[in-house]
């Protein structure tokens, strides 16, 4: 039996070598196509829902009961909030959204092509540079100079495109915001959500700027992320692809190995940084809310010298800011030396090294290798390996950028999300109790539609569970005007506020007529951005006030009727626009609440002391003319001269009781004149004991004489 001898190593080797040069265009393609496969995954992977771990999970859950910020990630959340929001903003594929994406990927790969020519011609430059070769040179100048034009083009178009999909989705989502958030009038009890918000609910602090600023930077992240999530994933294919032909797959896979490593370390590196977005959001609206309270309050803070007390309120809430701030620049500045020194520096090291095979390593394929020749594939090589390295970092800081969306998300999410529960009458907010105030604010009364105004066993319940009134019962009719009598804090407001629909029924029966059939008249009321005419007939619109069939001329004799005809000459028309509530007096600005409700016209008008700053006959006036246009009012004085303009009084005694009766205006006066002659004289005895004791002293004083 004859034994093979085996060969000796080097000849091994030199045959496996064979073997290899043999079948390496086959080798390549496969190293390739697995390359390829490798960069979608790892993407998928590195952008992929990270599980929550359950030590996450019970912190979370921890610092929501504490009222923490909670932890913002790139997970399923994220994933699925963006989503929610994403069927917003792109509602379809034939929307102008979906037409300004498609534009914006086209141009994306059309400059990498462009990128992967210049490459190229970069290499052939310096080569004919290299040999001396003049006429090369030039055209290969006018190839760059020419490929100019479209490149600029691209870019120029890119930027453009980008800030228009930003605008777009900013506009989309603005105006669905907008929708929940105002509403209509067909809304009925869903509506109002901007009241709601602050009053009913504690979630939200500062609704106004999560309308302004985060939907604006949530979506121009989201413009910007598409750029750096796409175009650099693109990038690393085709450039690496390139590459791989001029140094061979082998040198691309052992750049793959070096580069995945220390992008695992950088990685694990990586802060919060979306959840440090998520708080920067909230601390700079908790600090813009405190500032507007200075502006809306100042008159009371002036008053009671508050100055000291407020500053101590916003330096607490900025030096909350800054100190988050520091924070977070301090980690950023670390995080960007790692970030630096591994992605220009290391990677760069490892670009020169693949660069340098073809130098030192002849590869199959690859022959005619002058300087010129080595030059230009030197050249080329590093153009594509500094695309690849900076698209490969755009990748890595997608990751960052990422994850400050998901910050902007949870801001928006929370606030789409809450608009949501509004709607479907679920509040979240801090009670003054609990036990059974809970069980009533979790209960639900009956609201039906009647002419009439009828509460049956409806509890008078504020939003944190303060309970006014445990059972009311009262039955209005149009044509018998109602007076509400009672001290502060007894549920007057609150019962207009039922009314008005802006809280829920927490029991009982409430027959009313609809919301749009009342009409509140405060004490300071409300005069909105706009002329003279939109204050009279607000919230109509001009087109409105016309299709109703009403004139300018119908509007003066409105005002005529409040004596404020001389308004229009004084003002300089009706198309003049001020700053009203400062332009007018507090009695102006009430007779302007009065003409509004003369143009309105509603079945009942609330009235909050709504004649407290007008003179008593101008007050008898506006009562009586009300009347004659069949408003039924439901009033709120402690004025007496108005007794008689009602035929009902619901008196509250502010400790859970009330009374409802039959109001004789006269008998009351009566009553109320003999009451106080009595307080009078009740005053008067402390001095009529004392001159009394004085003139006993005196009598003493002339017997013992």
């Amino acid at each position: 039996m004859v034994t093979s001898k085996p060969l000796p190593l080097d000849q091994r080797v030199k045959q496996l070598a064979q073997v290899y040069a043999a079948h390496r265009p086959l080798v390549q393609r496969g190293l390739t196509v697995g390359f390829v496969l490798y960069v979608l995954t790892a993407a998928y992977r590195g952008l992929a829902a990270r599980p929550t771990t359950r030590r996450e999970k019970e912190k979370d859950v921890a610092d929501r009961k504490d009222g923490k910020p909670v932890r913002v990630a790139v997970d399923a959340i994220f994933y699925q909030r963006l989503s929610i929001i994403l069927r917003i903003v792109i509602p379809n594929i034939h929307s102008k959204e979906a037409l300004l994406l498609f534009m914006h990927s086209s141009l994306l790969v059309f400059r990498t092509a462009i990128s992967l020519y210049v490459a190229t011609l970069d290499g052939k430059i310096v080569a004919s540079l290299v040999r001396g070769q003049s006429l090369q040179f030039l055209l290969n100048i006018i190839r760059w100079l020419l490929v100019a034009i479209p490149a600029t083009w691209t870019n120029s178009w890119l930027s453009y495109v980008q800030n228009k999909l930003a605008l777009a989705y900013r506009t989309r989502l603005t105006k669905e915001v907008l929708k929940m958030y105002l509403g209509d009038e067909a809304d009925g009890p869903e509506g109002k959500v901007y009241y709601k918000l602050s009053n009913l609910d504690d979630r939200i602090k500062n609704a106004d700027q999560m309308i302004t600023h985060d939907i604006q930077r949530f979506s121009t992240h989201l413009a910007v992320i598409y750029a750096n999530l796409a175009k650099p994933i693109l990038d690393v294919i085709l450039y690496n692809y390139q590459l791989s032909q001029n140094v061979g797959a082998e040198g691309l896979v052992l750049l793959t190995v070096l580069v995945q490593t220390s992008a695992a370390l950088l990685r694990a590196l990586t802060p919060s940084f979306g959840t440090y977005t998520a708080q920067s959001a909230a601390l700079a609206g908790s600090l813009r809310h405190t500032h507007s309270r200075l502006s809306e309050f100042a008159e009371e803070i002036a008053f009671f010298g508050g100055e000291e007390t407020e500053k101590r309120l916003i330096e607490r809430e900025y030096a909350a800011l800054v100190q988050h701030e520091q924070g977070v620049m301090n980690k950023r500045w670390w995080y960007g030396c790692a970030e630096e020194g591994i992605v220009k520096w290391l990677w760069g090291s490892f670009g020169l090294v693949v660069c340098a095979i073809p130098v030192f390593f002849k590869l199959p394929g690859i022959s005619n290798f002058d300087l010129g020749s080595r030059t230009e594939g030197f050249v080329t090589n590093r153009r594509l390996l500094l695309s690849s390295s900076d698209a490969i970092g755009r990748v890595m800081y997608s990751y960052k950028d990422l994850a400050e969306l998901a910050g902007y998300t949870s801001r928006v999410s929370l606030l789409l999300d809450t608009m949501s529960d509004m709607r479907k009458g679920k509040f979240e907010k801090s009670l003054v109790s609990g036990g059974e105030n809970g069980e009533i604010l979790r209960s639900r009364g009956q609201v039906l539609l009647s002419d009439d105004i009828q509460f049956e066993n409806v509890p008078i319940v504020t939003p944190n569970g303060d309970i006014l009134l445990r059972s009311l019962t009262f039955h209005v009719k149009p044509g018998e005007h109602l007076l509400i009598v009672g001290p502060n804090g007894s549920g007057k407001s609150s019962l207009f506020r039922i009314l008005g629909g802006l809280w829920p029924v927490y029991g009982g029966i409430v027959r009313k007529p609809p919301a749009s059939d009342f009409m509140l008249i405060p004490q300071r009321p409300y005069l909105s951005l706009g002329t003279l005419r939109d204050q009279v007939t607000y919230p109509h619109s001009q087109q409105d006030m016309e299709a109703r069939g009403v004139t300018d001329a119908d509007l003066l004799a409105v005002l005529e009727r409040v004596q404020m005809g001389s308004i229009v000459e004084r003002e300089g028309g009706w198309d003049v626009t001020h700053e009203w509530r400062d332009a007018l007096s507090g009695g102006d600005k009430q007779k302007i609440a009065w003409a509004r409700l003369f143009y309105h016209r509603p079945k009942y008008a609330i009235l909050d002391e709504a004649t407290s700053l007008v003179p008593p006959d101008m007050e008898g006036m506006m009562m009586e003319q009300a009347t004659a246009l069949g408003i039924t009012l439901l009033t709120v004085s402690h004025r007496p001269s108005l007794w008689k303009y009602h035929s009902t009084i619901l008196q509250l005694d502010g400790q859970g009781g009330y009374i409802f009766t039959q109001l004789d205006a006269e008998k009351r006066l009566a009553i109320q004149e003999e009451k106080q002659d009595l307080e009078t004289k009740l005053l008067e005895i402390p001095k009529m004991k004392l001159r009394l004791a004085e003139l006993r002293l005196i009598a003493d004083a002339n017997r013992s004489m």
